[in-house]
């Protein structure tokens, strides 16, 4: 609803004065809205990235949430970012590649989407070639593909709709809907997307205790000599569990997609792709850039027995020469353990993340 201001304006000619009343609009203050981080985030991170020109508020906050449901972003309507970036899955694709809206695959698993005010890299995309989140978020509906939109046929099909126009001035102060407004809300929405409430996460807080079996597989994931997991995806300071940073992980001898070296046009950077959070592998699968591991077993196996050299393998992958890490069977099934205690079914299951209408 617009809120408009009484101005009254006096107005005096030598003895005459006159009282008049002008009706203009007052500027709009949307209400703000505070991230709910989680304890472990405020004692061991830094503060999450919010861009001084697009606060979070409860209002595009909305706003964002019931763009990221609609189809009306998509080129014939029957496609929405949820699509790719379901709940239940921890808003990535339980299928290996994306189908497009005219039954167009994909070549890439869409990466899960939470945590993201705290990727201070501020990369996107598996081969970080958008810019913060509302540069992601630009990509997907003018993608071949995927939506197969153009942003002005998106723009004009919201501002005809009965509600998006006083949605955008409830959120923004302006009816008139563009790209950038529109990038904003879903970014709004997407930075609420918190997930910090594991089993691992109320065992640091003291309020659960873990399995022997999953202490077990933390410790090999610790080790040096065995799973060797931490430097590509933290500890316990780091409640991210990723560094989001991008690494060649011994996937390939042959690197057919070069990942980051194709943004970064740097040879050295071929094969790099952003590591992944840790968090949520149970809803996640299938795992890796391209969603070749269809198991988390799988995903053990290769870093244990499957690593391959290739000119741009990381210095981190140490054990590439034997092939891997080469853990015992009874090894591989504690740290799968600990792995799924990152995993947090109140996120997946909050109802200020599912489709509102």
């Amino acid at each position: 609803m617009r809120v408009w201001l009484k101005i009254v304006v006096i107005g005096c000619l030598f003895s005459s004065c006159s009282e008049n009343e002008i009706m203009i609009p007052n500027t709009y203050q949307p209400t703000p809205l505070p991230l709910e981080i989680p304890p472990l985030f405020a004692e061991r991170i830094l503060d999450p990235v919010i861009p001084f020109n697009n606060p979070q508020t409860v209002e595009g906050v909305a706003l964002g949430r019931k763009l990221f449901y609609d189809p009306i972003l998509s080129g014939d309507g029957s496609q929405s970012c949820a699509d790719c970036h379901s709940p239940e899955n921890a808003f990535t694709d339980s299928d290996r590649f994306s189908v497009g809206i005219d039954g167009n695959v994909g070549n890439r698993n869409s990466m899960p989407i939470f945590n993201q005010a705290w990727n201070y890299d501020e990369n996107f995309f598996w081969d970080g070639r958008s810019f913060g989140l509302e540069g992601q978020a630009i990509e997907p509906v003018k993608n071949p593909i995927e939506m197969h939109n153009t942003w002005v046929v998106a723009m004009a099909n919201l501002q005809n709709h009965a509600d998006y126009p006083e949605l955008f001035f409830q959120a923004f102060g302006t009816s008139t809907i563009d790209s950038v407004l529109v990038t904003k809300a879903i970014a709004q929405f997407e930075r609420t997307l918190i997930s910090g409430n594991s089993r691992f996460d109320k065992h640091l807080l003291g309020t659960l205790t873990l399995t022997t079996q999953e202490l077990n597989g933390f410790d090999i994931f610790m080790d040096e000599t065995k799973g060797d997991c931490f430097h590509c995806h933290g500890n316990v300071n780091n409640p991210l569990w990723t560094d989001n940073i991008f690494h060649n992980n011994g996937l390939d001898a042959i690197i057919t997609d070069v990942g980051l070296g194709a943004v970064t046009g740097n040879p050295a950077d071929n094969g790099k792709f952003k590591s992944p959070s840790l968090r949520n592998l149970q809803f996640t699968a299938p795992y890796m850039h391209d969603g070749r591991f269809e198991t988390l077993d799988e995903v053990i196996n290769h870093y244990s027995e499957g690593l391959q050299n290739s000119p741009t393998i990381d210095p981190l992958m140490k054990a590439v020469g034997t092939g891997g890490v080469h853990i015992t069977e009874s090894e591989k099934v504690d740290l799968k353990a600990f792995l799924l205690s990152l995993s947090d079914a109140e996120f997946i299951n909050n109802p200020d993340f599912q489709n509102p209408n």
